[in-house]
């Protein structure tokens, strides 16, 4: 591995979370596309490596620990500082959780003992055990860790991504992008402190949200992909709101950014044209650091990873066979 790439999560095991008991999985690349049937735990997958990418100390474990279950709620939560009562609700979502990866070895488990209860902590050698009456409840984010929910960004978050572009002066990359999906559009700021707007033909100003979710989600993948320079993006249902016929150009785009900017991708799908699409984009470039995880269960009713190389994933479906899910 080299040193550019020395962060990369290369494998991972991970126990006791969510619906993971004793999981393995090994030979990730720079950009990794996982699929499977639906309910399979892909977005569960992508949590679990999240954490243990994020997970450098105790403020900012606490913080990784408590975001799946706000992803999902932030809607009603809205994007303001938590409370320490929040923040402990949020915490204790995930009961359990182990993972050892060849990045961080961490744990964190909840435990109850004659009416006392305490959080148990290890990150790498450290073991931290604390009683929930004296846990800080303090959180610390990790600026070039993003992960893009199927629900997207809020403006402010999609703020905090453009700026990256901005101090990257990258703007002109990211308008010929945007007017590559709709050519309509000429350009895309941040008006008024928090309001993402487009720049259409006449010269007029419109909200993004009036264009539909794909280019929102289109901007919001391509401004992350600078902001995560030397770091993880994790993108869940990466072409959601994305015709078929624009996703060549966005894994290209992925591809590009992500080899210049030293990001490891990993995103989820369930389309065949978006499994196609990747495959063909990326033998086109040459690109030899991807991957193709497809994850199901077997007769066990275990979850199981086939993770197939830039090589067998081209085989693969040469030979027409299904890599959706076995």
């Amino acid at each position: 591995m080299s040193q550019e790439t020395e962060h990369f999560i290369k494998n991972i095991e991970i126990k006791n979370f969510k619906c993971f008991d004793d999981f393995k999985a090994e030979g990730f690349g720079r950009v990794n596309l996982i699929g499977g049937k639906n309910n399979v735990g892909k977005t569960a997958f992508m949590e679990a490596i999240c954490i243990n990418v994020y997970a450098h100390n105790l403020s900012t474990m606490t913080k990784v620990l408590l975001s799946p279950k706000l992803a999902r709620e932030y809607l009603e939560i809205g994007y303001r500082r938590l409370s320490n009562e929040e923040v402990k609700d949020y915490l204790e979502f995930t009961k359990k959780y182990n993972a050892i990866s060849n990045i961080h070895t961490n744990s964190f488990e909840i435990l109850e003992n004659h009416g006392v209860k305490e959080y148990l902590f290890s990150i790498n050698d450290k073991v931290i055990k604390i009683n929930i009456n004296e846990f800080s409840y303090e959180t610390q984010r990790v600026s070039n860790i993003k992960f893009i929910t199927q629900l997207g960004y809020t403006k402010a978050q999609l703020k905090e991504v453009f700026e990256a572009v901005q101090r990257k002066d990258k703007e002109a990359i990211l308008y010929k992008y945007i007017n590559d999906f709709d050519q309509n559009i000429l350009n895309f700021k941040i008006i008024g402190g928090d309001k993402p707007q487009c720049k259409i033909l006449n010269g007029e100003y419109r909200d993004i949200n009036e264009f539909g979710d794909g280019l929102k989600h289109w901007v919001s993948i391509i401004c992350s992909l600078y902001a995560c320079e030397n770091g993880y993006l994790f993108i869940d249902e990466i072409d959601n709101g994305i015709h078929y016929t624009q996703l060549d150009k966005l894994w290209e785009i992925i591809l590009t950014i992500s080899k210049q900017q030293n990001v490891q991708v990993f995103a989820t799908t369930h389309s065949k044209e978006c499994i196609e699409s990747y495959a063909r984009v990326a033998k086109k470039l040459g690109d030899e650091e991807i991957t193709m995880t497809v994850l199901a269960k077997n007769p066990k009713n275990e979850i199981k990873a086939l993770v197939y190389d830039d090589k067998m994933f081209y085989s693969e479906l040469e030979q027409n066979h299904e890599v959706r899910g076995w």
